[in-house]
C-alpha cells in the first residue's frame, strides 16, 4: 500500500506527462549505460600461460579509454571495463560471461582466444549484446554472419594465406603445421590447408599440443620426421617457444611462421636469442615507431604512462577501444545496443590514421590488413 501511495504522490508532483517521458527514456536506455558512464565486460586470461595476451590487450584499451575519459568521455559518458580472469579456459569464460550479462554490462569487449570466444558468443547472442573486437581471427566466429559479433581484425584465413603465399613464392612447398589441439589450432590448420590446397599442396606433417601445456616432444618428433622446409605454428607463445627451442636442438634450420594471436612481444620475450628465423603475421599497424598516425597516437599514450611498453597486443586493444568509442559517438546521446550496432554498420569508410576500416549491414569484419614481421636474436621486430 505504501509503495502505491508513493508512486501516486510522485505522479501528483511530476504530472502524468513528465512521468511518461521519464519512463520512455528509461526504457530506451540499454543496460550498462547511465547518464555519465558506459560499462563494458571483458573475460580474458589475466593469469596462466596466456596471461600476457589478456594483460597487454587490456592495457592498450585502457590507454585509449583513460585518455578519452580525461577529455570528458563520449557524449558526456566515460567508458569503463569490468574485467574477469578466465585463464584461457572456455568453461571459466562461459561462467564469466554469464556473470557479466547478469551484471548488465552494455557490451562484451576484447575477449581473448578462439575456444573462449566460441563459448561466449552464443550467450552474447541470446542476450542481444554486442560481442566486440574479440582477439581471434577464427572463421567460426565470422561465418555464418552474426549481427552481434563485430570484428576489427583480419581473419586467420587472411593470415595463413599470406604465410603460405610468402613461402610458395620463394619455392618452399614442404610446410608442416604445429597446432594447439582446440578450436583455435584447428582454425589455423584449416587456413593453412585451404591456402596450400589452392596450389595443389598439403601439409607434409602435423603435430599438436594441448591448450595451456608445453609438452611438445611428440609433436616435434612427428613434424620433423617429414623433413619440412618451414613450420607454421598455431598455438600460444609458451608452447610455440618450447617447440622452436626443441626443433632447433634437433637441427631444424628452416623458418617458423606464427599467426598474430601468438602474442609477438610475449613470444620474443620467451625465445630470447632463439627468436632468429621466427616470423609472425600481423593484423595491426607497426606499434614501435610512428609509421602511421594511429601508431604515433598509441606511442604517445604509452609514453605518457610510466612503465608501459609498446607491443602488438597493446595496439590491438588501443585500436579496438578507439573504434568502439567512434561507434558510441555516432550512435548519439540516446545510446542503445541496437543504435550502437547501426552506427558500426554505417562506418563504411573509417580511417583511424593509416589503418582503414570498412563495415556494413552484412559486413562486420572491418579490416583484412596483414603483413609479416621477422623476430631477431637481439630482441627486435622487423617489418
Amino acid at each position: 500500500m505504501r509503495r502505491r501511495e508513493a508512486i501516486s504522490n510522485v505522479g501528483k508532483l511530476l504530472g502524468a506527462s513528465a512521468l511518461g517521458a521519464w519512463a520512455s527514456q528509461a526504457q530506451a536506455q540499454s543496460a550498462g549505460v547511465s547518464d555519465n558512464l558506459i560499462v563494458l565486460g571483458q573475460s580474458a586470461p589475466f593469469s596462466g600461460p596466456a596471461e600476457q595476451l589478456g594483460l597487454q590487450f587490456h592495457l592498450g584499451a585502457q590507454l585509449y579509454f583513460e585518455s578519452l575519459n580525461a577529455r570528458g568521455g563520449v557524449n558526456g559518458r566515460r567508458i569503463e571495463i569490468k574485467r574477469l580472469d578466465d585463464g584461457y579456459e572456455p568453461e571459466r569464460c562461459a561462467a564469466n560471461t554469464r556473470q557479466l550479462i547478469s551484471d548488465d554490462v552494455f557490451a562484451l569487449f576484447g575477449y581473448i582466444g578462439t575456444p573462449t570466444s566460441l563459448a561466449a558468443l552464443p550467450l552474447a547472442t541470446a542476450a542481444k549484446l554486442p560481442f566486440f573486437a574479440p582477439f581471434t581471427g577464427a572463421e567460426a566466429l565470422r561465418t555464418p554472419f552474426n549481427r552481434y559479433a563485430i570484428h576489427v581484425r583480419a581473419s586467420y584465413f587472411d593470415e595463413t594465406a599470406a604465410i603460405v603465399r610468402q613461402n610458395t613464392s620463394t619455392g618452399i612447398n614442404k610446410l608442416s603445421v604445429f597446432y594447439q589441439n582446440d578450436a583455435y589450432g584447428k582454425a589455423g590448420l584449416e587456413g593453412v590447408t585451404r591456402a596450400l590446397k589452392a596450389q595443389n599442396l598439403e601439409p607434409v606433417s602435423t603435430g599438436t599440443v594441448e591448450r595451456n601445456a608445453v609438452d611438445v616432444t611428440k609433436a616435434v618428433d612427428e613434424i620433423l620426421a617429414a623433413k619440412p622446409q618451414a613450420i607454421v605454428q598455431i598455438s600460444a607463445y609458451k608452447s610455440c617457444a618450447a617447440f622452436v627451442r626443441e626443433a632447433r636442438k634437433r637441427g631444424f634450420a628452416g623458418n617458423f611462421y606464427n599467426v598474430s594471436f601468438v602474442g609477438t612481444q610475449a613470444l620474443l620475450d620467451e625465445l630470447g636469442r632463439d627468436a632468429k628465423g621466427v616470423v609472425v603475421s600481423q593484423v595491426m599497424p607497426f606499434p614501435y615507431t610512428p609509421v602511421t598516425a594511429i601508431s604515433g597516437e598509441y606511442l604517445a599514450a604509452v609514453k605518457a604512462k610510466q612503465g608501459r611498453a609498446a607491443n602488438y597486443s597493446g595496439i590491438e586493444g588501443f585500436v579496438a577501444a578507439k573504434v568502439f568509442a567512434e561507434a558510441v559517438k555516432r550512435a548519439g546521446r540516446n545510446l542503445t545496443r541496437e543504435a550502437f550496432i547501426a552506427a558500426i554498420e554505417g562506418m563504411n569508410n573509417l580511417d583511424l590514421g593509416g589503418f582503414p576500416l570498412e563495415f556494413g549491414p552484412s559486413k562486420h569484419t572491418g579490416s583484412r590488413f596483414v603483413e609479416l614481421t621477422l623476430l631477431t636474436e637481439d630482441g627486435r621486430i622487423r617489418r
